[in-house]
């Protein structure tokens, strides 16, 4: 940009779209006397491409724009509910009634089934408690990755059907 330009002649690219092939001193003059500066675009090419232009006003538009992108992408989460396999009827309503919020919300849910001791013996009894969610989820959300015993948890991650605010 301006003074940091290397090269001796460039072409630059005025405001109105015009082309010349100027010595950079004069381009640069002609860039402050419109109160802009001179920014090279090509340097690769032969000479390089210099543009006249608005630093402050480009960098300013260029981060509203990102900052705009960045509004409307939506960044999905995942959220983890825990089990045991004993898990009483009450406890296992209010968790689902958080995955249905989860997956309402556009994020994945993963249920985990957590083994502690001897309860490795009832695996059964989480197998059929994350099918339980399963079912009682199955308008929310699809299985994404099914349940598998890992060590003393078996998991499952289900996502969310459609998108952010899918559901009733």
């Amino acid at each position: 940009m301006n003074e940091g330009i290397r090269a001796d002649v460039v072409r630059v690219i005025k405001p109105d779209n015009e082309h010349a092939i100027l010595p950079v001193k004069e381009a640069i003059e002609m860039a402050y006397s419109q109160n802009m500066d001179l920014v090279e675009v090509a340097s690769n090419a032969n000479p390089p491409v210099c543009k006249i232009m608005d630093h402050g006003k480009y960098l300013f538009e260029k981060k509203k724009k990102e900052k705009e992108a960045k509004k409307k992408q939506h960044v999905i989460v995942l959220k983890e509910l825990r089990f045991r396999p004993q898990t009483d009827d009450h406890d296992y309503e209010f968790k689902k009634r958080h995955a249905e919020g989860f997956l309402k919300d556009g994020n994945k849910v993963k249920a985990t089934v957590q083994f502690k001791g001897r309860d490795i013996i009832y695996s059964d009894q989480g197998k059929k408690l994350l099918d339980r969610l399963v079912t009682d989820l199955e308008d929310l959300g699809k299985v994404e990755t099914p349940a598998k015993l890992e060590g003393k948890r078996m998991s499952m991650v289900l996502s969310p059907a459609k998108g952010p605010g899918s559901g009733s």
